[in-house]
C-alpha cells in the first residue's frame, strides 16, 4: 500500500510544461511575462520601501504579495533539479538582476526622504530585519519547501503570493537601499544577510521536495547530472555560511534581550520615589566591532509629571550594569501623553 501512495502522488511528467510555462520566462509569451515582472517588482519596491519607512506592517505585508521575486528563485531551484545549466545560469542572472534593481530603487526612493525621518535605532520594519537569526532560516525551510511542493502539482492553487509573503524577498532588500543610503552599512549587510538566508533556504529546501516528489524521475544527461551536482553544492555552501552568521547573530539576539530587561530595570529603580514611569525602552547595539556586545544607543520614553533624577547617575548605572558605553536617549511625555521636546543624553563612555 505504501508503494502504491508513492506511485501515485510522485511528479507527473505531463505537467512539466505547464510548471515550465509558470516559471520560466520563454516562448510566445517570452515578452509579455518580462514586462509583468518588472512592473509588478517596481510597484513592489516602491510600496516596501515607502512601508517600511512609514513603519506600516500592512504596507510592507501587500508589497511581499504583489512581489513576483519568487517565481525566478523557484524556477532556479527547478532548473537545479533537472540540471539544465542554461536555465539555471538564465535564472540566477534575474535574480540577481533584480537584487540589484530593488536595492538601487530603494535607495533613490530613499534620498527623497529626511534622514530624520528615518530612524534606524527604533523602527521595527528596520530592526526586525537587520539582525536575522536560525529561526528566520527555518521558516524560509518550511516555505521553500511548501512553495516547491505546491507547484509541482497542477492541482493546487498558486502558492507563491502566500511563500513570498513567509520569507519576505523584496522588503530586506528595500532595507538593504534604505540603510545604503544613509550610510548604516551594519544594517545594510544584516538586511542583505536576511535575503541569502531565504534564498540559499529556498534553493535547498524547494530542490529537496522536487527531487522527493519525483521530479528527478526526468531523463537527464550526464552534464545535466554534472551541472545538478555542482550547483547543489553551491547551494549547501551558500547555506552553510549563512547558518554560522545567523548563529552568531542568534547569541546576539538573546545577549540583546538580556540587556534590554537590565536596563529596564535599571531604569525603573532610577525612577523610583518620581512620579514618572517607563512606556517604552528600546536597546540597539551601535555599530563598531560587531564581533562583541555593545556600546549601545538606549531609547527610553517615560511619563508622568514632576522632577526627574539627576540624569548623569543614570547613565553611570547603566554603564557600570551592562559593562560598556552607552547613549541614552530620552523622551519624555507629560501627564496628557504629549511629547516634550525630545533631548539626547550622552552616557560618560558613549
Amino acid at each position: 500500500m505504501l508503494s502504491e501512495w508513492v506511485t501515485k502522488n510522485r511528479f507527473d511528467p505531463g505537467y512539466l510544461p505547464i510548471m515550465e510555462g509558470k516559471l520560466f520566462f520563454e516562448g510566445e509569451g517570452k515578452t509579455r511575462s518580462i514586462t509583468n515582472y518588472i512592473v509588478l517588482l517596481t510597484l513592489a519596491t516602491v510600496i516596501a520601501t515607502y512601508g517600511v519607512i512609514s513603519e506600516s506592517v500592512g504596507t510592507v505585508i501587500g508589497a511581499m504579495i504583489i512581489a513576483p521575486l519568487m517565481t525566478p528563485i523557484m524556477a532556479a531551484t527547478f532548473a537545479i533539479v533537472l540540471g539544465n545549466g542554461h536555465r539555471i545560469r538564465r535564472s540566477i542572472m534575474v535574480v540577481g538582476l533584480s537584487i540589484v534593481y530593488v536595492i538601487g530603487l530603494a535607495i533613490m526612493l530613499s534620498n527623497l526622504i529626511s534622514p530624520i525621518v528615518i530612524d534606524f535605532s527604533t523602527n521595527p520594519e528596520i530592526t526586525s530585519r537587520v539582525y536575522p537569526n536560525l529561526f528566520n532560516l527555518f521558516v524560509a525551510f518550511a516555505a521553500g519547501a511548501a512553495g516547491a511542493f505546491a507547484i509541482s502539482r497542477e492541482e493546487v492553487p498558486d502558492p507563491l503570493p502566500g511563500v513570498a509573503i513567509s520569507v519576505a524577498l523584496v522588503p530586506p532588500l528595500t532595507v538593504v537601499g534604505i540603510s545604503i543610503s544613509h550610510a548604516e552599512w551594519l544594517s545594510a549587510g544584516g538586511a542583505f544577510s536576511l535575503f541569502l538566508t531565504n534564498f540559499f533556504a529556498i534553493l535547498f529546501a524547494g530542490g529537496a521536495v522536487l527531487w522527493f516528489s519525483g521530479v528527478n524521475i526526468i531523463r537527464i544527461t550526464p552534464a545535466h547530472s554534472i551541472n545538478r551536482s555542482r550547483a547543489f553544492s553551491i547551494a549547501v555552501l551558500g547555506l552553510i555560511l549563512v547558518a554560522i552568521l545567523l548563529g552568531f547573530n542568534g547569541y546576539r539576539t538573546l545577549e540583546q534581550d538580556r540587556d534590554t530587561e537590565l536596563a529596564k530595570t535599571t531604569v525603573d529603580q532610577w525612577l523610583e520615589g518620581t512620579h514618572y514611569f517607563v512606556t517604552k525602552l528600546s536597546l540597539t547595539y551601535r555599530p563598531g566591532d560587531i564581533t562583541l556586545i555593545g556600546p549601545a544607543h538606549i531609547l527610553i520614553v517615560v511619563a508622568g509629571n514632576g522632577e526627574l533624577p539627576v540624569i548623569d547617575q543614570l547613565a553611570e548605572s547603566l554603564e557600570e550594569t551592562l559593562g560598556y558605553p552607552v547613549t541614552i536617549e530620552l523622551r519624555i511625555l507629560s501627564e496628557q501623553f504629549n511629547y516634550y521636546p525630545e533631548r539626547l543624553i550622552k552616557g560618560v563612555g558613549g
